[in-house]
């Protein structure tokens, strides 16, 4: 089982779920409960299904954790875009919040076709998740 913690993708999303909080800051009071709740919990949920994914062990496992990481990117995205256009937030930090969001994205995305190839390849998702391990 790979070291989650290690991989780029993981340390990635975490620091955009560690961001988003000061993204939030400028969100008003009555919105503690909704957009601010629903960002910061989509935030989350990306690193964390990375984490899980890792955790379970083979591919297809990893993959399927993926599509949820990337739907909760997706989600928080849409977020950001609401809170911009109603003036929740800045325009400048939600721009350098979505550029590092949209390179997670990609990433997440194409860890996700690199491992859904392999399982193609092989015709099982029963591989260790010790290839996701970063050589050093």
């Amino acid at each position: 089982m790979a070291d989650f913690k290690r991989l780029k993708i993981w340390r990635a999303s975490h620091g955009l779920s560690v961001s988003v909080y000061a993204l939030v800051r400028t969100l008003p009071r009555e919105e503690a409960y909704g957009l601010r709740a629903q960002m910061t919990r989509a935030a989350g949920s990306i690193p964390a299904n990375i984490a899980e994914g890792v955790g379970r062990g083979g591919d297809r496992e990893v993959a399927r954790f993926l599509d949820i990481a990337l739907g909760s990117a997706m989600e928080l995205e849409c977020h950001v875009l609401r809170a911009l256009d109603l003036r929740y937030i800045d325009v400048d930090p939600a721009r350098a919040f979505l550029a590092d969001l949209n390179m997670t994205q990609k990433m997440i995305a194409s860890l996700r076709l690199k491992i859904r190839r392999r399982l193609r390849a092989s015709g099982s998702g029963r591989r260790s998740t010790a290839h996701l391990a970063p050589r050093t």
